[in-house]
């Protein structure tokens, strides 16, 4: 392991444009449920009897909000509850140390955020979940924690208005924003491309991995089980990205 850990530092240290990538695996390390879909937190259906993808859908949100922010409340709960580990604390080192390294998450958490990365070179592709704002009338409302004390869903102060957080929901399309920005990115091309605690089901998500590796670049995957990428990339690091990215930094 050590020796193949430090032929992935080698990489790192001779490249100039980085991406990593990250998934719930990660923030699984911190004591959060990994999510099925959105969150884990589930077994696939509600006390209610849905999916959980219908609860946490765009059209729920706007029939019937209130059940929706339950399992939103619940969500936030979960991740308020628990904090950055030492797997986000290296990814942020790692982005500081080399300028051009850019990180793609499809956590909705902000832990990449408090651990230190830097926000302009962050893609949030499934967004986060603060600060609030209103449907109705646009209103930011930063005070998630406030609002899961109180009765649900959340109510704008101005106009009261149904409040929601800037999270991608079941049915809903990715932001365009950081669409734009990862394929911008892209285009330039990486030298090395980490995939960490994730299992790669969106095309979005394996897109960037395996063009970089056509076009001659190093990939690598870290996760604890072997996935449908693992094949497909040049050095699979088995472990939890809590104990391995701390180690390949002390590589660098």
């Amino acid at each position: 392991m050590d020796e193949v850990i430090a032929r992935v530092a080698q990489a790192i240290v001779a490249a100039e444009r980085i991406l990593l990538i990250t998934g719930a695996g990660l923030s699984a390390d911190s004591g959060l449920p990994t999510y099925r879909g959105l969150c884990g937190l589930y077994n696939g259906h509600t006390e209610e009897g849905i999916p959980i993808e219908a609860a946490l859908s765009g059209s729920m949100l706007q029939r019937d909000p209130a059940l929706c922010w339950k399992y939103l409340a619940q969500l936030g709960e979960a991740c308020l509850g628990a904090e950055a580990n030492a797997g986000h604390r290296a990814i942020a080192e790692l982005q500081r140390l080399k300028p051009e390294c850019w990180l793609l998450t499809q956590n909705i958490d902000g832990y990449h955020r408090s651990a230190g990365s830097p926000p302009e070179r962050l893609i949030e592709i499934h967004g986060e979940l603060a600060p609030l704002y209103c449907q109705s009338c646009g209103a930011v409302d930063a005070d998630l924690v406030e609002h899961l004390n109180k009765p649900l869903p959340p109510r704008c102060q101005h106009c009261a208005g149904v409040l929601r957080p800037p999270v991608v929901l079941f049915e809903e399309m990715l932001p365009e924003r950081a669409l734009n920005t990862l394929y911008r990115e892209l285009g330039k091309g990486f030298d090395v491309v980490i995939s960490i605690g994730t299992s790669s089901s969106f095309p979005y998500i394996v897109e960037p991995v395996l063009r970089t590796r056509q076009a001659g670049g190093f990939t690598v995957e870290i996760n604890p089980a072997r996935t449908d990428l693992s094949e497909r990339v040049d050095v699979h690091l088995q472990g939890r990205a809590l104990d391995v990215l701390p180690k390949l930094l002390g590589h660098i």
